[in-house]
Formats: structure tokens, C-alpha cells, sequence
């Protein structure tokens, strides 16, 4: 568990600026992604399995703050925002987004000027502990996902035994969250990032490129959250099914041009009981990520902070800028 001095001027409000950048960047990855007309997961345009739009603004509002609350583990800032959540909305709405939200912030709020954000993300996941772990189990026993079978190795309802980087490899195969952890967002930066820059150009309309990036991960990867709650295989056929329907939409003139077949599959999906809620989710980190790197003053130390960093072990230095 990694934890770092807070070096960050303080704005008029109180709060450091880059506390204060970070919530405002993770409230508009989540509230963008709302706008988004995603087949099969809840959106402005439609709700279901049981939420709406509002229990999800909700949710956000609850989660930003304990989300980046600088000087504490990886573990116990996904139990905070959890926490959180539940409290205000009473069910489980944005586990995953918080699980793959709170590493990225973690790294923004890093200071060390020498690491880019991926490398602050990597080390980050290789330094957790079996204290982030016993915090995360918690965290999901918690938030009670839906399909949560037992385990053989590493199950939440028991004891923390392992450092959280190891539990999320061993499940990095049949869950895309975790393979996140284990490969330090190999899919994000490399595949989501990219495709997420490309249709944003494209269009010019963020909703509709958000759209466009939820189906493009839905049709690229099998839903982990459809493999888990109804099997690999259905999560096979959705996967087919948005690819055959991202090809119609990549051929229109403009996405919304396709919003009656957007809303048709996504009617066909919920009254199944199917939520791609893993495609979501990755949806709202890849826009996360997409506003850190668009906006690297939240995590590029200002020039006081370059100097403390420079001051040796117990040179006095007390780590806030001034």
C-alpha cells in the first residue's frame, strides 16, 4: 500500500486543486457515459434492470469525494466510494467503475515528477498489500454484485491471504476488470485510449463517440458481467451481435442515424435481463483516462512540488505546497 504527502496548492474552496480537478474529471467520465446510448446498460435515453439515470448521479455525487481523498490505500478508497454509494442509492450501481477509477486516480494523485501516469498506475498495482486486498473483499461484500459465485482461490466472503495485485492476476482470465490490474491497463491504454481519441475526432459529438466506444469494447471482448451472470456463452452471442451491429453504425453518416436500432437491441438486451455492465464500466475509465491525459496539470507536479521532491530523506521538507 503505497501512500503519498499531499503537494498541491489549495484553491479559495479549501480544497486542493488537484483533488478538486480529479472530481471534476471523474464526474464528467460518469455523467458523459450516462449521456451515452449503450444497448442493454442504464442511459438518458432508457432505464433498466431495476435503476434509472438518477440512482447513477446519485451515486456519483456520493463516490467523488471518498474517491479522491488524498493519503490513503488503493483498498480503502474503493471502500470508501462504495461505502458511499451505498449509503445514497441503497444498491450496487458503480463497483466497477470504481474499481477501475480508483488506480487511475491513485496515480493522478501521485506527485513524483520522473513516472508518467502509467508507470505511477503500474507501481501503484505492484506495491499493494494484503491490507488493500482485506479492504477490497470487504468493498464487494459490500456492494453485493450480482452473479457472485464462490471461489476457490481467493473468495471475498473469506479471510484477505494474498497482496491485491495477486488476486486480481488469478482472476485476470475470466474477468476483464481484473485483467486491467494484472496487465496495468493494457486494454485501456492500448486499445480503449486509442479508439476513444480516434471517434472523438470523428464525430465531434461526445455522447455519440461514447456510444460508439461502448459498443466497439462490447463488440471486441465478451462481457465479463454477462459471463458471470448468464455464461460465456450468451456473452459470446451479445458480443456478435453488437459487432454486427457496430458495422451498421460505422456506415451511417452520423451514429444517430442508428438510434432506432441502438434502442431496439437495447430493448432486446434488458428484457433478457442482459446488462453489459463491464463494457460500461471501461467505458467510464477510458474517458477518465482520456481526461487525465488531456489535462496533465492533475497530475503533473507544479514547480514547488519538483523542488520538495528534490529535498533528501528527513531534509525537513513537509511535502505541501505553498
Amino acid at each position: 500500500m503505497r501512500l503519498f504527502h499531499r503537494c498541491d496548492p489549495v484553491s479559495n474552496g479549501g480544497m486542493p486543486v488537484r483533488r478538486a480537478q480529479l472530481m471534476r474529471l471523474y464526474r464528467q467520465a460518469c455523467l458523459l457515459e450516462l449521456e451515452a446510448l449503450k444497448p442493454g446498460n442504464v442511459h438518458r435515453y432508457a432505464s433498466g434492470h431495476g435503476m434509472c439515470v438518477e440512482d447513477f448521479v446519485h451515486s456519483v455525487e456520493a463516490s467523488a469525494a471518498p474517491l479522491t481523498e488524498p493519503g490513503i490505500g488503493l483498498g480503502a478508497r474503493i471502500h470508501g466510494a462504495v461505502a458511499a454509494t451505498r449509503e445514497a442509492v441503497g444498491c450496487n450501481t458503480n463497483l466497477g467503475i470504481l474499481l477501475l477509477c480508483a488506480p487511475l486516480i491513485q496515480a493522478a494523485l501521485d506527485p513524483r515528477p520522473t513516472l508518467g501516469l502509467r508507470e505511477r498506475l503500474a507501481e501503484i498495482l505492484r506495491t499493494t498489500d494484503v491490507e488493500d486486498t482485506d479492504w477490497l473483499f470487504r468493498a464487494i461484500r459490500l456492494a453485493a454484485p450480482g452473479g457472485l459465485g464462490e471461489a476457490s482461490e481467493h473468495d471475498v466472503r473469506g479471510g484477505a491471504g494474498a497482496h491485491l495485485i495477486e488476486v486480481m492476476a488469478s482472476a485476470a482470465s475470466r474477468d476483464r476488470i481484473a485483467r486491467q490490474y494484472a496487465t496495468d491497463y493494457a486494454d485501456l491504454f492500448e486499445v480503449a485510449q486509442p479508439l476513444s481519441v480516434d471517434l472523438d475526432g470523428r464525430w465531434q459529438d461526445r455522447a455519440w463517440s461514447t456510444a460508439l466506444l461502448y459498443l466497439e469494447l462490447l463488440a471486441r471482448w465478451p462481457d465479463s458481467h454477462i459471463a458471470r451472470k448468464q455464461g460465456a456463452e450468451t456473452a459470446e452471442e451479445v458480443r456478435e451481435r453488437a459487432a454486427v451491429l457496430l458495422d451498421d453504425v460505422r456506415r451511417a453518416k452520423h451514429p444517430r442515424m442508428r438510434r432506432a436500432e441502438l434502442l431496439a437491441f437495447d430493448r432486446e438486451l434488458k428484457d433478457a435481463g442482459i446488462n453489459p455492465g463491464t463494457s460500461a464500466d471501461l467505458t467510464v475509465a477510458t474517458r477518465l483516462l482520456r481526461g487525465l491525459e488531456t489535462a496533465p496539470s492533475v497530475f503533473e507536479p507544479t514547480a514547488a512540488c519538483r523542488r520538495l521532491s528534490d529535498v533528501p530523506a528527513g531534509g525537513g521538507a513537509t511535502g505541501i505546497c505553498s
